[in-house]
């Protein structure tokens, strides 16, 4: 018998809790950096030194963190579904939890690649350590994180619509819905199927239909959430 397919859109929010911050957590400050002198293509010609140290420092608080009660829900729930994940978020927690379908719209913090190349994951290579100033790629470009910056193109997207638009069941988990054009693909889900919206501040969501929100943080929401589905999924019968 064939899953019903869940698609999960994520945010910073489901990270948090396992102790990542993010840049919405102070008034558009990140790890005490403006986003403009860390994460855009002009702090990258600015300074890239200052860029470099901070994804090597993002990596290694990665690292250190661990998947939470809600990466793990989401990896459960593929035994019941066909859970395919799309995050804003750049760390792996979500594939360490054991979720094997993970779509990542704005890169992932364990990739590289050179600065003379667009964002492509098929040329992006794994990258464990710190990224130097001088270290290059095959083609001679300075190595850079493969993180979609701030001002840049989001080519995920256009992979992400149709899996949005395939969903019989939807759930949002941590995220604001403020970064476009992320938050856009909510659009994408059609009127019919019902959406479980999980966060600490439920996002501007009241003019979608069939919403259920979930007002707690990410690990005791999605709590919540996973009952909620498996009630929808035994009355489909």
């Amino acid at each position: 018998m064939t899953k019903p397919t869940l698609v999960v859109l994520t945010g910073a929010g489901i990270s948090a809790e396992s102790g990542l911050k993010t840049f919405r957590d102070s008034d558009g400050l990140w790890e005490g950096y403006n986003i403009e002198d860390v994460a855009t293509p002009r702090a990258w010609r600015r300074d890239p030194q200052l860029v470099l140290d901070f994804y090597n420092m993002r990596r290694k608080n990665v690292l250190d963190a661990q998947p939470n009660a809600a990466h793990k829900i989401l990896a459960e729930l593929e035994s019941y579904f066909d859970v395919q994940i799309i995050t804003q978020n750049i760390d792996d927690l979500h594939e360490r939890a054991g979720s094997t379908n993970v779509k990542h719209l704005h890169g992932e913090i364990f990739k590289m690649r050179s600065e003379k190349q667009e964002h492509n994951d098929a040329i992006a290579v794994r990258i464990d350590g710190d990224i130097m100033l001088g270290d290059k790629a095959p083609d001679g470009g300075q190595l850079r994180p493969h993180i979609v910056w701030f001002e840049e193109a989001v080519p995920m997207i256009a992979e992400a619509v149709p899996v949005m638009h395939s969903a019989d069941y939807f759930l949002l988990a941590g995220t604001s819905l403020v970064v476009y054009p992320a938050a856009g693909l909510v659009d994408y889900v059609r009127d019919e199927v019902t959406k479980y919206v999980v966060d600490k501040r439920i996002p501007p969501v009241s003019h979608y239909s069939n919403i259920v929100a979930i007002e707690k943080p990410a690990t005791e929401g999605m709590q919540d959430a996973r009952e909620l589905l498996l009630a929808a999924l035994r009355e489909r019968g």
